[in-house]
């Protein structure tokens, strides 16, 4: 009896663990309603959504990095990169001639997916701690966003029709049946993401590489071409990202983008996706990115200084990654004695 208890209280301590995101996501929306009024007005909500789905995609693609059992710092700098790529080709162009929207996208896009195949390069063929290698190529793409203007902004980024640059900020500013774009991108971007995770093979090779990358090997999947695939996934979604607040700011900037990596790990780990990798799920991180934006869109809201705003950041990482071993450590301990019981 005594060991059913045990089963049964092992069990709604690790529910309790999973579902951490959605109490902590409940907790905020209630403690900020109450304490700023103007929170869940739909004003406020829309520019929330705005918010959420930028930290939302980036943790997408995160996720798929660190399921895999790696981790990409770069991702802030590939979204200031994207955003700088495609400033310049709307204003300065190429030759003196100007590209129109939809090249200057594709172009940022394939210069993201760049940067994230070089990534898994050399993680998987130089054999570089996911780590190192992506902190390098943070410097990297950050001075290249530089150099491409010196360190000045690409201003009215909106175009004119006489040059047929015009269009560009439809991508971040327009709505579609009443809900911003970037939202619309975010579920799209989800809901591939999620089938590809669950119900295709490359989905479970990445979990498969996550869980044991030897085993894995041993299997016959093709390892270094998993990680690599999730890079430049990753690096894609971040390039997107610059896009969309290039757009939305009808400007680039070169410094756009800075520790957006925090808070794509943030959301990630606090959707439950182990930094070890192997476990996880693309709507846990989802809800992630859900408090991480209600955060700090709250605490704006309340009127919390900036300083204290990344002081709180910090912590919340922190917490989420003790919390993410907790559940190993008691997934591994408990779940042979709920087995035995089970029995």
């Amino acid at each position: 009896m005594s060991g059913r208890r045990q089963s049964r209280f092992a069990t709604a301590v690790l529910l309790l663990l999973k579902l951490r995101a959605v109490l902590v996501l409940a907790i905020l929306l209630v403690t900020f309603s109450i304490l700023a009024p103007s929170f869940l007005t739909a004003n406020n909500l829309s520019i929330l959504a705005k918010h959420v789905s930028i930290n939302a995609i980036l943790a997408v693609g995160m996720t798929f990095v660190m399921l895999a059992g790696g981790i990409d710092l770069s991702v802030g700098s590939v979204a200031g990169l994207a955003g700088m790529v495609a400033g310049g080709l709307l204003t300065i162009g190429i030759g003196g001639h100007v590209a129109g929207v939809g090249v200057a996208v594709c172009v940022a896009l394939l210069v993201s997916c760049v940067v994230g195949l070089l990534n898994g390069l050399l993680v998987t063929q130089l054999a570089v701690a996911p780590f190192i290698a992506t902190l390098g190529t943070l410097y990297i793409a950050r001075g290249a966003a530089l150099l491409l203007s010196q360190g000045k902004t690409f201003p009215n980024l909106a175009g004119t029709a006489a040059r047929g640059s015009t269009g560009f900020s439809a991508l971040g500013q327009s709505f579609v049946f009443g809900v911003p774009l970037p939202v619309w991108l975010m579920i799209a971007i989800a809901a591939v993401a999620t089938v590809a995770a669950t119900r295709t093979p490359f989905g479970r090779h990445v979990y498969a590489v996550g869980g044991n990358d030897r085993a894995a090997r041993l299997a016959g999947i093709r390892v270094e071409r998993v990680k690599l695939l999730t890079y430049c996934f990753s690096s894609v979604c971040a390039g997107l990202v610059g896009l969309i607040i290039a757009s939305q700011l009808e400007s680039a900037h070169p410094a756009t983008g800075e520790s957006f990596e925090l808070n794509a790990i943030a959301a990630v780990v606090l959707g439950g996706t182990s930094l070890m990798g192997g476990r996880g799920s693309i709507g846990g991180s989802l809800i992630g990115a859900f408090v991480i934006g209600v955060l700090a869109d709250g605490l704006v809201m309340i009127g919390v200084s900036e300083f204290w705003q990344i002081v709180i950041k910090g912590v919340v990482i922190v917490l989420a990654v003790t919390v993410d071993q907790l559940q190993t450590k008691l997934q591994s301990r408990m779940t042979p004695a709920i087995a035995r019981v089970a029995a």
